[in-house]
């Protein structure tokens, strides 16, 4: 087993984000997954070592408590993009998901300024899927269709600028975070990853998220041009592509993380914040910081989606993206207040 996660699972800090403790009394989760990997491992013929990594590694991270029957299998039945009740939603918001981190600690205060808002059904899938669903009027994740309709969409700037031209949303998007990039490596920097440039080695495994569907993508290549020129951005996406050591997320930047942790992945370029996040509930995660003239600044922001079920509760959240509070709620995770 991996000493990148072999660790303790711990109970949830003050906003409630970390690792769930077990499934039953006395018995962590990952003891169990093991158990499971290892009666799967009998019929399928896979040796113990190559077993999937413990279950310490994946999402969801935070201990909100389960309502009715609790079923979760994590690498199988885990659905960590999509929250709460849709049925009941009085609120449904399609966030980014680089903000995932963030959504529980926002929505606790929200609700306390709104009490009467009690269900809030939410997705932090990448704003290129979430832009695709409210096209289509819905996804399919494996047996599920839903077809719920967001009353919030948020995006970076020109993401929301495509949707409006679109006619999509309706009002002017409000600004709520910025946030930059960072390189994301295993504890100890094993691989003496300084730069982007150091990216460049044909042997270093890189993980990078898909342009196709994240704005990220772009701003990465953005960084790397102004690192390294024509030159480097050739290196990263063509060379290291063809030889296979350039892998691009088929989800979001969060499975940069989990190839790092698994050993998938040497490094990889992310949003800081992510890089933050992995630290804070104590995976063995490090960052090497990108200087601010190579480094690249998105914007976030929100609107209400064009014929929101519920109008007034999407008026209220954008009112409450506005507030200091909300700003400070963000900061704690690493991004910035908007300017």
């Amino acid at each position: 087993m991996s000493r990148f996660i072999q660790h303790t699972p711990r109970k949830p800090d003050e906003d409630g984000l970390s690792v769930p403790l077990s499934t039953s009394p006395g018995r962590p989760r990952w003891q169990l997954f093991a158990v499971l990997s290892a009666i799967l491992a009998c019929f399928s013929g896979t040796p113990e070592r190559a077993v999937a990594a413990p279950v310490a590694i994946e999402a969801p991270w935070s201990g909100i408590p389960p309502v009715g029957l609790p079923f979760t299998v994590h690498g199988v039945d885990n659905v960590p993009d999509l929250h709460g009740d849709p049925v009941k939603a009085q609120l449904v918001l399609f966030v980014a998901g680089n903000q995932f981190m963030v959504l529980p600690s926002l929505i606790r205060a929200f609700r306390k300024r709104h009490p009467e808002i009690r269900h809030i059904f939410y997705e932090t899938l990448p704003p290129g899927i979430l832009a695709g669903q409210i096209a289509r009027g819905g996804i399919t994740i494996g047996n599920l269709h839903l077809t719920i309709k967001p009353d919030i969409y948020e995006s970076g700037k020109k993401r929301m600028s495509s949707e409006s031209a679109q006619g999509r949303i309706v009002g002017r998007p409000v600004p709520f975070a910025r946030n930059n990039l960072a390189i994301m490596v295993a504890r100890g920097n094993p691989h003496h990853i300084r730069e982007l440039g150091d990216l460049a080695n044909p042997s270093l495994r890189l993980s990078l998220p898909n342009p196709k569907w994240e704005g990220i993508g772009k701003q990465i290549r953005t960084s790397f041009e102004k690192a390294g020129g024509a030159k480097l951005v050739h290196a990263i996406f063509v060379e290291k592509r063809k030889n296979g050591t350039t892998f691009l997320t088929h989800i979001h930047h969060r499975q940069t993380g989990y190839r790092i942790l698994r050993r998938q992945s040497d490094a990889g370029v992310t949003w800081i914040s992510e890089v933050l996040f992995q630290q804070r509930i104590g995976h063995p995660i490090a960052l090497v910081r990108i200087p601010d003239d190579q480094n690249t600044v998105a914007t976030y922001v929100a609107a209400q989606v064009k014929g929101a079920p519920h109008p007034e509760n999407a008026k209220r959240w954008l009112d409450f993206l506005k507030t200091p509070e909300a700003h400070a709620i963000y900061k704690r995770y690493g991004f910035q207040a908007p300017q």
